[in-house]
């Protein structure tokens, strides 16, 4: 299955295991829990989709690589105490807790989150020694002498042996313990992850072209060559930066992060279209509804490849405007509550004083929320971007009220409620102006591109991203409207849709 399959698995399992009876025990006890044991080639996103399911379900996270483990730190140290039997002393063997263990314990204190995963990573390839102990903790879930507490659950993961010549293969009593599911990587499902991540839009155009480039593994007379998702995702980090910088992106630097040769030197080619194009359209007059002169017969005339990367960076940049509104209508909606909090104290007759702590408390919560999803390992970027926001926004509140020295609660709340309208005002103006690109982005190229394939790929995009869909459910767009339309409804549209799945974009 690919990594979305595998995460709904996950999740689905972690919310069977976490159910309770009306006695508040777990309908699973923990014994009974299998482990799940997730194999997949290296790169594909195993750790990511965790950290997303702790996030999504609200539980913690703590999360460790089996292959820097000694049998010491897994198990504990060993501790001579006294203990008496019949009447006579002995002395006997303990263990001190388990490293694993205790970072579970740790988690729990630091966050106050009672629930989450234990997550082990590569555990199929951990020391000799370390082998059987590991055995006997997926099966009874135990390190030494101590135990998982309940509410956690054990989730692992690890390689096959063709990409880790330190595997050790399962036994069948160990492997009939364990729910097994075997993850593929597949570059449409990663396109929803890259969405959210923002990865560069010249690594989404050459995966367009280049789709078997995604995910490569060779073996060559010089070792084994390799191309990740996880490798994708940080050559875009580094690309974003240096082009903030200046600096130069460069077979050097993208050998860094893709470890084959040819791919490399396909990227770096591509990289430099790509900005070769960026510059030829001007995308941004496009987008503004100026296109240059000769933009669309030379749009007309492209091969596929370059309407593909066209596409693509007007995507990119609408996108990019899009996301930024919605995470500012997140904000705007996160904190509605406060100020409904804010607003009854003030008709209440509260003082000025007891109605800012309505926003005081807010702020402190929105921080103590964060600082508990951080120590659960379950903070997420859009949970850490709402939160921090939520929390400043707040902030300039209490500060705004105080400097004007309002005499009633009611005038505070007047002086609040008039910066929010404010900020929705300009939201909405924001939201007209990234509506109004892409307006133009779809009359561009349904003029430029007609009769192609590339109107159907722009349509299935905004469908199937999730900030542009979410932008046009929030604030409709008539030319998204119309080209989906159009692409239903008529024959050629149809016709364009069968040939769009089997180019498989």
């Amino acid at each position: 299955m690919n990594i979305s399959a595998a995460k709904k698995v996950i999740k689905d399992t972690v919310s069977i295991y976490l159910m309770k009876d009306d006695d508040g025990d777990y309908r699973i006890p923990l014994v009974r829990q299998r482990p799940i044991f997730m194999v997949g080639a290296p790169g594909i996103g195993k750790t990511a989709i965790m950290e997303q399911i702790a996030s999504e379900l609200g539980i913690a996270l703590v999360s460790y690589s089996m292959t820097h483990h000694t049998r010491q730190s897994a198990l504990g140290l060993p501790f001579i105490t006294k203990k008496e039997y019949g009447g006579d002393e002995y002395s006997v063997t303990e263990y001190t807790m388990s490293e694993i263990i205790a970072s579970v314990y740790d988690a729990i204190e630091e966050s106050g989150i009672s629930e989450g995963i234990l997550f082990l990573d590569e555990i199929n390839c951990v020391s000799e020694t370390l082998g059987p102990s590991m055995l006997q903790f997926l099966q009874y879930k135990t390190f030494g002498r101590h135990s998982v507490p309940d509410g956690w659950v054990i989730v692992t993961a690890g390689n096959p042996p063709e990409y880790n010549r330190s595997v050790r293969e399962f036994d069948v009593a160990t492997l009939d313990r364990l729910k097994v599911i075997s993850v593929e990587p597949e570059l449409k499902v990663w396109r929803d992850y890259a969405s959210d991540r923002n990865i560069h839009g010249a690594i989404m155009g050459y995966l367009d072209v280049k789709k078997d480039d995604f995910y490569v593994m060779e073996m060559t007379s010089e070792g084994r060559s390799y191309v990740t998702a996880r490798g994708w995702e940080d050559l875009s980090r580094m690309i974003e930066l240096s082009e903030e910088l200046e600096l130069t992106v460069d077979e050097t630097l993208i050998s860094q992060y893709l470890r084959v040769d040819r791919v490399v030197k396909d990227f770096a080619a591509y990289y430099d279209l790509y900005k070769k194009y960026k510059k030829d359209y001007r995308i941004a007059e496009i987008l503004a509804g100026s296109p240059p002169a000769g933009a669309f017969a030379k749009a007309a005339e492209a091969g596929f490849d370059e309407r593909l990367s066209v596409l693509g960076m007007l995507f990119d940049a609408v996108s990019s405007n899009v996301r930024t509104v919605m995470e500012r209508s997140d904000l705007l909606s996160a904190v509605v509550p406060a100020l409904k909090g804010f607003k009854a104290s003030a008709e209440s007759g509260a003082s000025v004083s007891d109605a800012l702590n309505v926003l005081k408390n807010a702020s402190e919560a929105a921080g103590k929320r964060m600082r508990s999803l951080k120590a659960a390992g379950a903070l997420s970027d859009a949970d850490r971007k709402i939160l921090k926001a939520s929390a400043a926004f707040y902030d300039e509140m209490i500060r705004t009220v105080n400097d004007a020295s309002c005499e009633s609660a009611s005038a505070a709340f007047s002086l609040v409620n008039t910066s929010f309208e404010k900020k929705v005002a300009s939201l909405k103006n924001e939201a007209g102006h990234a509506g109004e690109k892409l307006s133009n982005m779809i009359k561009f190229v349904n003029e430029a591109y007609k009769g192609g394939n590339e109107p159907v790929i722009l349509a299935a995009r905004l469908t199937s991203d999730n900030w542009t869909s979410r932008f046009i459910g929030s604030f409709g767009n008539s030319d998204y409207e119309e080209l989906a339309r159009d692409m239903e409804i008529s024959e050629r549209g149809n016709e364009l849709k069968e040939r769009i799945l089997k180019l498989d974009i």
